[in-house]
């Protein structure tokens, strides 16, 4: 394990950033959704709950890492955020969903970037807080 260089970055006010707009545009995301699925264009052949519920679940199965924090659930987080982009794309590439696409498009990017962001600086501020603690622990057993 290679050692710990300390640095001088404020990673708090960092991370703090990133999960703002984490938090902003997962609620983002979501929103766009069901405004889309339920009230803008329903889907006229199939119940609109259903694909509703079909585009929500891997983001509602993430709410838990959201609301915790977890730099590692964040990560994990952009691997399914990767298959949405590609859904994203696709739907922006129809002239039927052009405007539908580009939002989603546009959220999904930020969210996985923010995501990203947010699970680096996070895991670096941790690093910083776990050797501060043995910088202080080590001038406490030097002082006895």
């Amino acid at each position: 394990m290679k050692a710990y260089v300390p640095d001088d970055h404020d990673y708090r006010s960092k991370a703090r950033f990133g999960r703002i707009v984490c938090i902003g545009s997962y609620l983002g995301l979501m929103f766009w959704f069901s405004l889309w699925h339920l009230f803008l264009i329903p889907v006229p052949t199939a119940n609109p709950w259903v694909i509703w519920m079909i585009h929500m679940a891997p983001l509602l199965a993430f709410a838990h890492v959201i609301i915790r924090g977890n730099p590692r659930g964040h990560a994990w987080l952009c691997f399914v955020l990767l298959l949405l982009f590609i859904q994203a794309v696709l739907a922006a590439s129809n002239p039927n969903t052009l405007v539908y696409g580009l939002g989603y498009t546009l959220l999904v990017s930020l969210l996985f970037t923010s995501a990203m962001m947010f699970a680096r600086w996070q895991a670096r501020y941790n690093k910083q807080l776990a050797h501060r603690a043995e910088q202080k622990q080590a001038d406490l057993s030097n002082n006895d």
